[in-house]
């Protein structure tokens, strides 16, 4: 059988006519030219846990920490999947890492992380495989010929002592859950298309507690990245918010449940969207979704400012191009083939509006987690794509991390690559990578990380999040998880701790949270509740004709719960102060949309909206159940 990679990286890039660059791409590149240094400043000092304000990551003291991050891979193998294992033919680029970050054998370590400080990274996104971690063999004195203290151990106690030595430098570093198998990623049929492919979603959930647990108290391990380019295997795509076995955005937002309140409250969760879906033939529908599907359905998470979104472009792919060539390759132009204006569209539509999308429930920040390309000789067009997406990340600040970092050719690697930035030829035993004269992407890497963009304290923003019990209950209370079940039986959804219910929709039964005005709407010190399923705290007919669930005095809506498509109880908070009921307002959404000011972004496509302005809050929710009607709820009472 023909093997191939339709979602993968490869480094044979077929071969495209050349456009001619246009004038701008030169200019750009001459003006990173002017900026170019050779070697970039030491890292920086910074405060850890991250976490995050609107679109930017920052640290314990709200400065901005801007991930600058490469990939140090192997950990989750170089293996192609085929042939000999300890032959390194077999291996990715004829590099094999014996599922260890790549180059141990042959650099030290203390040498791999003076060029990355060089290469101005701050941040390593550190691969590895759900087999490795469960490896218990000793790792052979030769895989770690250059770094001879890690003999005798582990791979994944090698594993454990780099991280060790990259945070004592004063990198932060992102477990990145890279594949189930160590293999190269990603082909079809490799078991490593989802993070249930080979082993259960169970699994891998309590693999991702025992990896969080395992660092907690390290706390410049800041990351988990929950799993890398989630896509179609043969038969079956990846869905996001279906409730299906393939469901990438339950199992993210589950597992980011989990891992935030077993495992560590602290570290930042990324979550990448969805890399492929469809069959890759021309007249069969085919994508990339990326993070598109976002924009409805966003994470929640407990600790809400602890999301991150990221996702990978390359040259080589495209919107609707999987990367092959031959087999599984179509017709469909890869980003590398669109004019600027079309890819920057596409960047945006595809990732980037979820950082630069404002007011809305899906806004965090942007990683590009994986983007890269040959030093030597590309095309013309590869080159200008390569630019190009420089030029974006630059112009919109966004955080990136560049794949890969660690390489080595010559020798026993004779069909190493050009990618890495640090590239070490085995014949001469030295670095002929980033800044060693031969690598036509020195200087306009060195101008994206030296420029500034963002820098210094960032101010808390407003945030808005969406309830979505569509498949499971929703309770994102960490307050309420620990109390229990207000409404047994019943589908449950409540917001964040610190945030309280600003919208609903009429029939999906989805929700809007938000922190706005938080200094009035706070919750008490007791964090006393009330669950409510009668019109016991009525004050006034505010909904003639319906039946109304209203709070008590000084209590606001944090969550409700459904029987079906009817309300069946809502819970309130009691406010750490007495609120106002000057103002009074019965906002209807029963047929038509009402949401009286536009913020939040659409968490219930499709449905009628209702909501109250930022400096009011939900005092009660009206249904009727009169034939047609089925308890859905129509109305809500708005108070300041």
């Amino acid at each position: 059988m023909i093997k191939w990679q339709p979602w993968g990286r490869t480094t044979n890039l077929p071969s495209f006519p050349s456009p001619i660059p246009n004038m701008r791409s030169f200019l750009w590149l001459t003006f990173f030219v002017t900026l170019c240094v050779t070697t970039n400043a030491a890292l920086p000092a910074w405060t850890p846990p991250l976490s995050t304000r609107g679109r930017y990551v920052v640290d314990a003291n709200g400065n901005r920490f801007k991930l600058k991050s490469g990939a140090w891979h192997g950990a989750s193998g170089t293996w192609t999947g085929s042939g000999d294992i300890n032959d390194n033919a077999n291996h990715h680029g004829t590099q094999n890492s014996h599922t260890l970050p790549l180059g141990l054998q042959y650099i030290p370590i203390d040498t791999i992380l003076d060029k990355f400080e060089e290469y101005g990274i701050n941040s390593i996104r550190f691969p590895f495989s759900n087999e490795m971690i469960h490896d218990t063999s000793i790792v052979q004195d030769d895989w770690v010929a250059a770094n001879p203290q890690f003999k005798g151990l582990t791979p994944l106690k090698v594993y454990d002592a780099v991280i060790d030595a990259l945070t004592k430098r004063g990198f932060a570093v992102i477990l990145n859950n890279h594949t189930n198998k160590s293999k190269w990623c990603c082909g079809v049929a490799d078991g490593n298309e989802r993070w249930n492919e080979s082993q259960s979603w169970d699994q891998w959930v309590a693999d991702w507690i025992m990896m969080v647990q395992r660092y907690k108290m390290n706390q410049k391990v800041v990351g988990a990245d929950l799993y890398n380019e989630v896509r179609r295997d043969i038969t079956t795509d990846p869905a996001w918010g279906s409730g299906s076995g393939s469901d990438w955005w339950q199992a993210s937002q589950q597992a980011s449940d989990r891992i935030l309140l077993e495992a560590n409250p602290d570290i930042l969760i990324i979550v990448e969207g969805i890399n492929w879906v469809g069959i890759p033939v021309d007249g069969f529908a085919h994508s990339r979704p990326t993070l598109t599907p976002a924009g409805g359905v966003s994470h929640t998470l407990l600790n809400s400012n602890k999301l991150v979104y990221s996702a990978h472009f390359y040259g080589y792919t495209g919107p609707n191009h999987s990367g092959a060539t031959g087999i599984g390759e179509t017709s469909d132009p890869r980003y590398r083939d669109l004019s600027k204006a079309d890819l920057y569209q596409a960047y945006r539509d595809e990732a980037s509006f979820v950082a630069l999308d404002t007011d809305v429930h899906y806004n965090a920040p942007l990683w590009m987690s994986e983007f890269g390309t040959s030093g030597r000789d590309p095309s013309d067009a590869e080159k200008n794509w390569f630019l190009n997406t420089l030029e974006y990340l630059t112009t919109n600040d966004l955080d990136f991390a560049v794949w890969p970092l660690v390489g080595f050719r010559g020798g026993a690697a004779p069909d190493g690559d050009f990618w890495p930035l640090l590239n070490w030829n085995l014949d001469s035993n030295k670095n002929d990578g980033l800044h060693d004269g031969n690598d036509w992407r020195a200087a306009p890497w060195d101008a994206m990380v030296n420029n500034a963009g963002k820098t210094g304290q960032v101010a808390e923003v407003t945030k808005w999040h969406m309830l979505n019990m569509d498949n499971t209950d929703f309770i994102q209370s960490v307050t309420q998880r620990a109390r229990g079940d207000w409404d047994s039986g019943a589908r449950k959804a409540m917001c964040p701790d610190g945030q309280r219910l600003i919208a609903m929709s009429n029939s999906q039964r989805r929700g809007l949270c938000t922190n706005a005005n938080s200094g009035t709407y706070s919750w008490n010190d007791a964090k006393e509740t009330t669950v409510v399923w009668t019109e016991e705290y009525v004050d006034t007919d505010w909904a003639s004709g319906y039946t109304k669930y209203q709070c008590p005095a000084d209590h606001y809506v944090v969550g409700y719960a459904f029987r079906g498509a009817k309300v069946s109880t809502i819970i309130c908070a009691k406010a750490s102060k007495s609120l106002s009921k000057a103002s009074s307002t019965t906002v209807w959404f029963d047929q038509g949309d009402n949401r009286r000011e536009n913020v939040g972004g659409d968490y219930a496509k499709g449905d009628y909206h209702g909501g109250c302005v930022r400096d009011e809050y939900i005092a009660g929710v009206a249904f009727t159940t009169r034939i047609g009607k089925q308890g859905k709820p129509d109305a809500l009472l708005c108070r300041k």
